[in-house]
């Protein structure tokens, strides 16, 4: 679960400044066995359709990790859409 600042969650800020969830597959080539290729899957809140936070952690992948890159598929979801923020003009409870 995420830091709360205010009652609120950093994802749901997030989510709220336009951020969706992104899902990453990440294939790579074993550094001792280059014929091999392993599977890493990232996920994070990131902006469609630069994806910054993505780009950066490739860049430390290529920089720091000895796994060479083969293939990168991303899917993207804005969770909250503005269609889907409507008022509550009560509140019920049961109890």
């Amino acid at each position: 679960m995420g830091l709360r600042v205010g009652g609120v969650s950093e994802e749901f800020r997030k989510q709220m400044l336009g951020y969706g969830l992104t899902t990453a597959q990440i294939l790579y080539r074993m550094p001792d066995h280059p014929s091999l290729l392993q599977t890493y899957v990232w996920q994070n809140y990131d902006m469609f359709p630069k994806f910054p936070a993505l780009t950066d952690f490739l860049a430390f992948w290529q920089e720091k990790l000895d796994g060479p890159l083969h293939s990168v598929t991303v899917a993207h979801c804005k969770l909250i859409k503005p269609a889907e923020l409507r008022a509550v003009d009560g509140v019920f409870r049961l109890h």
